[in-house]
């Protein structure tokens, strides 16, 4: 058995679902689209991708004694078409990664053993990274083989569709490097078409600040008004792109152990998650990734979509939350009364419109 093959047995035996392996070089094109993606601003609030620009580009530049790097893969395919969920206006519409438990803590137990046995049966040195590190993840796959990074930017496996989690290890071994792989998207233009905010610009082009995705996670202010309105039920996440993908044929559920998904964040009613306070948002999330948003973000985002239910007996508790302790939270609230209720809303924006606190004036006028 030649490394690579005792390397793929071990990988296979933990629970990773793909294994390729590439140089710790990255052709240079990868960084001209980092640097043209920042210098357009298109990243939004996601500063940490210019801080360390220049070690993101290529793996040896972030550690110059790798010579090599693994790429793997865990599935995580949802056993339901996502799209199914965003006809559901009273409950919230969770991207499926964020299923069951924190991905990151899980891959992570499983590739420091891999890389540990790697480190210690073949004389090397390892780092491991499962995205929180200034590494390219997507170019790195599809040079190891795994996938393409399809018209929506995301990778596709003809095995997987468009469901993987993506970690790496990087080792100072000279590993031959697999071919990479070639792109299958065709004419198709599902992901564009789909997309609800049109943050899909052009094939193979995503601007941040338009996704759903980075309005519910990333972003830390206030959302657009002009893209409230389109977010539908969506309060973390957003598979719309991925779950149209025609691969998506040859998907398979997801089943590596730990990530299964918890019942109660299948369609989670908007009334519950809108009242929790930030000890209730911590116990409800424990070991999620949403609970890394934190409870003013979260709830702002079910507050939109609330706003876009268009159901008003949601509006008692739409008022419970103008008094919020988040200014997030209470601008939210108000453009949420706003859509439900509109002569509520200019009511109370007359009234607040004569109290001393202009802060308070300028939180209704924009709402």
């Amino acid at each position: 058995m030649t490394i690579k093959q005792s390397i793929h047995a071990q990988a296979r035996q933990l629970g990773f679902s793909a294994i390729g392996f590439t140089t710790a070089r990255l052709p240079s094109r990868y960084g001209t689209q980092l640097d043209a993606f920042i210098a357009q601003g298109q990243m939004g609030d996601m500063d940490w991708l210019a801080a360390r620009a220049e070690q993101r580009r290529s793996p040896d530049a972030l550690w110059p004694d790798a010579r090599s790097v693994i790429s793997l893969a865990v599935n995580y395919g949802p056993d339901h078409h996502p799209l199914d969920r965003r006809d559901a206006p009273t409950q919230g519409n969770i991207a499926a990664y964020a299923y069951g438990r924190d991905y990151h803590d899980l891959i992570k137990k499983q590739l420091r053993t891999l890389a540990s046995w790697i480190a210690t049966t073949h004389a090397c040195d390892v780092k491991i990274f499962v995205d929180t590190a200034p590494v390219l993840e997507k170019p790195i796959a599809q040079q190891a083989g795994l996938g393409w990074q399809g018209k929506h930017t995301n990778v596709v496996s003809r095995e997987f569709g468009s469901w993987l989690f993506l970690a790496e290890i990087f080792t100072t071994l000279e590993l031959e490097p697999d071919a990479p792989h070639t792109d299958h998207c065709g004419a198709c233009r599902n992901c564009i078409d789909i997309c609800p905010t049109g943050a899909i610009t052009a094939p193979y082009q995503l601007d941040a600040r338009r996704c759903i995705s980075y309005l519910t996670i990333e972003h830390k202010g206030h959302i657009p008004a002009e893209l409230r309105p389109l977010m539908g039920n969506h309060i973390y996440g957003c598979d719309d792109c991925l779950a149209v993908c025609p691969w998506n044929k040859f998907a398979k559920s997801g089943n590596f152990a730990g990530l299964e998904p918890r019942a109660d964040n299948h369609l989670p009613y908007l009334a519950a998650l809108v009242q929790l306070d930030d000890s209730a948002f911590r116990a409800r999330f424990s070991g999620s990734p949403i609970k890394r948003t934190g409870r003013a973000r979260f709830v702002r985002n079910v507050l939109i979509a609330i706003g876009n239910s268009a159901d008003p007996s949601f509006v008692p508790l739409v008022i419970e939350r103008l008094s919020d302790e988040s200014e997030l939270v209470r601008a939210a609230a108000i453009w949420a009364l706003r859509q439900l209720d509109p002569t509520r809303f200019a009511a109370e924006q007359h009234r607040k419109a004569q109290e001393p606190d202009s802060a308070v004036a300028q939180e209704w006028q924009q709402g």
